[in-house]
């Protein structure tokens, strides 16, 4: 025993000796060039090679690291992120025989303090000038900061609560570390930036600890005050910045800032043009990003419940629902509703510090923003089969292999996702404003996996939309010039204009407005792709419930009451009588010249299992208003 005591003190001697040899060598520290400053480096790495270090060790490599700050800046910057990470070092070794040490020199202060990782306290440091360091925790009644620090952060308790059980356990100790000049912090990409402030670091055990449940906020006084011709910004030294260390913003904003001091935080927004943003860039101006969320929010709110009010509407009238474009319609509401929902969520989701529920969230916004494509699609392929190809009555089992493709599909390519590497999802650093901040979002974070699991799957189905819409506006262009006299004569630009405005919202054509979000044309398209699609179950509504003459019966008949209400055997239930016996004779006799707009309206209103596909996409919005989209139908089967 007494041997091992001898070696640990012989070995606590050497140590000493070694810090003051290196304290020596930079007592002239303007006189060292870089490689003697990088060989400087390289002994005090040595000397903290140990599993600890004790504090007479631990304060001369303070100070040694100190008297480099003052030296030539020049020589200094090749060896900076090595020195940086030296300090660090001496915090995570450092020997703390009660619950906290502080070492303190003319340029850097390091403060450290025990803690128990499962029961993590609000800590606070205070540091009013290289003497005086407060480093202590706090109740949240007592965690005001106080006055005239030169810099101060408070940790809250639940700071490493997303971490697992295991890194909690290794969470034994929390340091801060305050740099009186940014000497180890020059980054040459700053351009007209510069730096005004001392450098204050946090760390716990060297954890990474990001998704933060509440935000940190730390307030630093400037070095000099700053006139009203200069805005402040908050940053963090990233080391994997501009390949060798720099300063970046992401996750971080201005609290409030006056020419003395500045405090910082952070700040969660994300607008629905993150979901197809081909740049991966988001939007530089806080204030358009804002507006953006604003109306993202509203549009995808206001969706849901008129997604939901749709869904009811149809799956309570059974009459609605005979028909095959009434069922995907019904299908695509509700992939829109449940992608809408788990949006309006996903930004306050990713305020909680937990990996899995961020992973999870991206996973199923993924999952039903693919679904809302995959039934768009789906609705273009029924239009073309039914229209070209007048194939769908020869199908079996139609819906349910509609069903499988509409589900399946995506599934089956989030599945892959996330089995190639499960941190294809999680948080998003999304958009790096001009004031310092940025969005922290749930979704995709491998670029490969968002351009081809979304990108690539949105243009291939963009594209089958495309063109079965290009396919039924030639064909009603030909019927108009063909047969002029089939038209109603109530049938206006207006009228032609809702069909086709309803046709597409079905189509979800408007998802295309992301195509085009590049260069000077990036906001405005933003802002269109923003409002059309966090609206689209909102004009789902109105283009294929609303204005449906036979969802308005429904209603009538089993909703409203006095004057508005329609009885069951009403001039509805008589009219669908006589419509079927009017759909036999057009089956029948293909080659007659003309249909009356009443049995035309008859062929998209019938109870047949085919069904008209206008009925269903924004086309037939009366009862006499699609006389010339049937005609399509009839010369097809003929």
């Amino acid at each position: 025993m007494s041997i091992s005591i001898a070696e640990t003190t012989t070995s606590q001697e050497a140590q000493e000796e070694l810090a003051n040899e290196l304290l020596n060598q930079a007592q002239n520290a303007s006189q060292l060039n870089s490689s003697q400053v990088a060989q400087l480096v390289g002994n005090l790495e040595k000397l903290l090679d140990g599993s600890s270090v004790s504090k007479a060790v631990g304060q001369k490599v303070i100070n040694v690291v100190s008297n480099l700050m003052e030296g030539n800046s020049v020589a200094l910057s090749a060896s900076a992120n090595r020195l940086v990470q030296v300090v660090e070092d001496v915090g995570l070794k450092l020997i703390v025989p009660a619950d906290r040490e502080i070492l303190s020199s003319g340029s850097v202060v390091l403060a450290v303090r025990s803690i128990d990782g499962t029961n993590f306290p609000q800590t606070s440091f205070n540091i009013f000038n290289t003497d005086n360091v407060q480093l202590r925790a706090l109740s949240r009644s007592r965690s005001k900061r106080s006055g005239s620090a030169l810099g101060s952060v408070s940790l809250p308790s639940s700071l490493i609560a997303g971490l697992s059980p295991e890194d909690q356990q290794l969470a034994n100790r929390v340091q801060f570390t305050f740099y009186t000049k940014p000497a180890l912090f020059q980054d040459d990409a700053l351009n007209n930036q510069t730096l005004v402030s001392p450098v204050l670091a946090a760390s716990v055990t060297n954890l990474s600890i990001s998704n933060l449940a509440e935000n940190i906020q730390f307030t630093i006084q400037n070095v000099n005050p700053i006139d009203g011709n200069y805005s402040a910004s908050c940053a963090f030294w990233d080391f994997t910045e501009n390949g060798g260390g720099g300063w970046s913003s992401a996750g971080c904003f201005v609290v409030n800032n006056t020419p003395e001091e500045t405090t910082c935080s952070c700040n969660h927004l994300t607008s629905f043009a993150i979901l197809l943003d081909l740049s991966r860039e988001g939007i530089i101006d806080r204030q358009q990003a804002q507006i953006l969320t604003f109306i993202t929010y509203i549009g995808c709110g206001i969706s849901a419940i008129f997604l939901a009010l749709t869904l009811l509407t149809y799956l309570l009238f059974e009459k609605l629902m005979r028909d095959i474009p009434a069922k995907i319609l019904v299908q695509l509401c509700l992939s829109l509703l449940f992608l809408n929902l788990v949006f309006l969520l996903d930004g306050w989701l990713a305020l909680y510090p937990v990996v899995g529920l961020c992973i999870s969230t991206a996973f199923f916004l993924h999952y039903f923003l693919l679904t809302s494509f995959t039934w768009a699609g789906l609705e273009a392929l029924h239009m073309y089969l039914s229209i070209v190809r007048v194939f769908t009555p020869y199908l079996s089992r139609y819906m349910l292999k509609f069903s499988l493709i509409g589900w399946g599909i995506p599934l089956l390519v989030v599945i892959v996702v996330i089995s190639v590497d499960k941190d294809n999802y999680g948080v998003v650093t999304y958009g790096k404003y001009t004031d310092g901040t940025s969005d922290d979002f749930c979704w995709l974070r491998n670029d490969i996996a968002f351009y081809v699991g979304v990108v690539a799957y949105f243009l291939l189905i963009f594209a089958l939309c495309l063109l079965v819409f290009i396919i039924v506006m030639v064909q009603l262009s030909r019927i108009k010039k063909q047969n002029p006299q089939n038209q109603p004569p109530n049938r206006g630009v207006m009228t032609d204009l809702r069909s086709i405005a309803g046709l597409i919202v079905l189509l979800g054509l408007t998802w295309g407005f992301a195509l085009f979000a590049w260069g000077p044309l990036y906001l405005p398209f933003v802002y269109l792709f923003t409002i059309f699609n966090s609206l689209q179950g909102f004009l789902v509504f109105i283009f294929h419930c609303a204005v449906k003459e036979n969802v308005r019966r429904q209603w009538r008949t089993y909703l409203c009451c006095g004057k508005l209400r329609l009885a069951e055997n009403s001039d509805w239930s008589r009219t669908a009588t006589q419509n079927r016996r009017n759909l036999s004779v057009a089956t029948a006799t293909t080659s007659a010249p003309h249909l009356t707009s009443r049995s035309s309206s008859v062929i998209s209103d019938s109870t047949n299992s085919n069904g008209s596909v206008f009925a269903d996409s924004g086309i037939s919005d009366s009862s006499n208003s699609d006389a010339i989209l049937n005609e399509i139908h009839r010369l097809n089967i003929s």
